[in-house]
């Protein structure tokens, strides 16, 4: 099916025809929405006056790739009608506002199920909607801090190391948030009936542990940092430091693939250390020596067209430029930013970057004329950075 206003065009993703509304905000949500945008739905943000305190250019802002903006004050007298025409028009909406923000405001999920009972409500949250902390302030840290996750990160004579918020806002956030409204759109789609999503940081982080939760029933895993086989614990499958200050990345863990690793390091003596724990001091110990005598292009040399599983730790700089990444077209460049590209890959409805950030409030005209509802008069778009 294809809406209206959004031709089929190359590029354009299997989500082609799902119109989705975003109420702005910041960290996981608009990664959720990008993601929808990048697989071709029809995104509108609903950009608030003065933008949403991130400090970032929104030019630049590549969350908002793909999608559509226009300005609404919602605390206005007209601001909330005019969330809800919107919301009567789309398949999917998307908030992350605190519990109970949305329904003070007169744009929770009863008022836009009353306007259009088929439309699938995100509600993306750090706590949930409900439990004791459900009203706190909070950030990606603290809820992967209160599952467990963040305690299983770094070595265990050090504090728990920070994973940008890629664990909990992203992976345990937006992901799951992704699956949820998809899921429910394809309920509604069958059934006439849309439905709440509560997508929840600290219950999708939580659900991300879930073999570890499995391994630790089993006695198969220690629960405390860098004790384990896939947690850093296990001398062949960590980082080690090489002679120019930077790292190597290994992971050997099958039989063949760490008898490989070490030929190459020319450690073949280790071999029997592999399950005998009373020895990964010693190991621990040689391979790290090996590594330290080389630079990580030298090793990377040495690695290259082999099954020991070892890479070199790029930065995000570097990563763009490897000859894998290019050759597949990972990360892609459009209006002078390099970016990661969609992703996954769809052999019949391919994705793409189709346009730059939405700048707040720059589709007002077009977002109406597509989506079939008047257009205000009294605002104007938002240019640059300010």
């Amino acid at each position: 099916m294809t809406t209206a206003g959004t031709p089929a065009t190359p590029g354009s993703g299997p989500l082609l025809g799902v119109r989705v509304l975003e109420l702005a905000g910041i960290g996981p949500g608009p990664f959720a929405a990008m993601l929808l945008a990048d697989l071709g739905a029809d995104v509108v943000r609903v950009d608030r006056p003065g933008g949403p305190g991130l400090g970032i250019d929104p030019a630049r802002d590549v969350t908002n790739r793909n999608k559509r903006s226009i300005l609404v004050d919602l605390k206005s007298p007209d601001g909330p009608a005019r969330v809800l025409e919107l919301a009567e028009r789309a398949d999917i909406l998307i908030e992350g506002y605190r519990p109970g923000v949305a329904e003070r405001l007169g744009i929770g999920p009863e008022e836009c199920h009353a306007r259009n009972p088929r439309l699938v409500y995100g509600r993306m949250t750090g706590w949930g909607q409900d439990g004791p902390l459900a009203d706190r302030a909070g950030h990606d840290v603290a809820y992967i801090a209160l599952t467990g996750t963040l305690g299983m990160i770094g070595r265990p004579d050090e504090p728990p190391a920070v994973p940008a918020n890629l664990l909990g806002d992203y992976a345990g956030g937006s992901l799951y948030l992704v699956v949820g409204v998809l899921a429910a759109l394809h309920h509604a789609r069958v059934t006439g009936t849309g439905q709440v999503v509560d997508a929840a940081i600290v219950d999708g982080t939580a659900h991300l542990s879930a073999m570890i939760h499995g391994m630790i029933a089993a006695g198969g895993w220690q629960d405390r940092r860098g004790a384990n086989l896939l947690d850093g614990g296990c001398p062949y499958y960590g980082t080690y430091e090489t002679a120019d200050g930077r790292y190597m990345a290994v992971g050997a863990l099958e039989e063949r693939f760490y008898e490989e690793f070490l030929c190459l390091l020319g450690l073949e003596d280790l071999v029997p250390a592999r399950k005998d724990w009373t020895r990964w001091g010693e190991l621990r110990e040689r391979i790290a020596a090996r590594f330290a005598a080389r630079t990580r292009d030298e090793w990377t040399a040495v690695f290259e067209g082999t099954d020991a599983c070892v890479a070199p730790v790029l930065s995000l700089r570097e990563a763009p430029h490897h000859p894998h990444l290019a050759a597949r077209g990972t990360f892609t460049d459009h209006g002078g930013i390099t970016q990661p590209a969609p992703a996954p890959r769809f052999s019949a409805t391919p994705t793409a970057v189709r346009t730059g950030p939405a700048l707040p409030g720059a589709d007002t005209e077009t977002v109406a004329r597509d989506w079939g509802r008047p257009a205000p008069v009294n605002e104007e778009p938002v240019t640059d950075a300010g």
